[in-house]
């Protein structure tokens, strides 16, 4: 029987460069209140938000019927919006990358080593002040 890892701890964050990364769809309105809560919860844990990174979906011509899918099964983004990401996080040294949406324990491991910084999900981090 096949067990997910647990999950990591939240002292991963503490004095670290973060940057938050995002894919959302081209309907979606409220990136920037999903952002600014995520960048509260690893605040909560100790780590400075440096970036925010914003794939979209749905925004070029036949995007339209895609706009819930990832871009990606092995890294959620487009290949150029990940390169994009792993070259400034590794300029930035950036120790930990958070994603708003749920990665799976591949997508995790790919885009650790692409962008040279632990990743983990927004789902990842407990819930603060409960």
């Amino acid at each position: 029987m096949r067990r997910d890892p647990p999950r990591p701890p939240t002292s991963v964050l503490a004095d670290a460069d973060v940057v938050l990364v995002g894919l959302f769809s081209a309907k979606d309105t409220g990136i920037g209140a999903k952002l600014d809560l995520l960048a509260t919860s690893v605040q909560a844990y100790g780590g400075r938000v440096v970036s925010r990174h914003v794939q979209r979906r749905g925004v070029s011509h036949g995007g339209a019927a895609k706009m819930s899918l990832p871009f990606s099964r092995r890294t959620l983004l487009s290949p150029g919006k990940a390169r994009e990401i792993a070259t400034a996080c590794r300029a930035a040294q950036v120790g930990v990358a958070v994603f708003v949406n749920p990665l799976t324990t591949h997508q995790q491991s790919v885009l650790s080593e692409m962008f040279g910084c632990f990743v983990i999900s927004g789902e990842d981090l407990p819930a603060t002040g409960r």
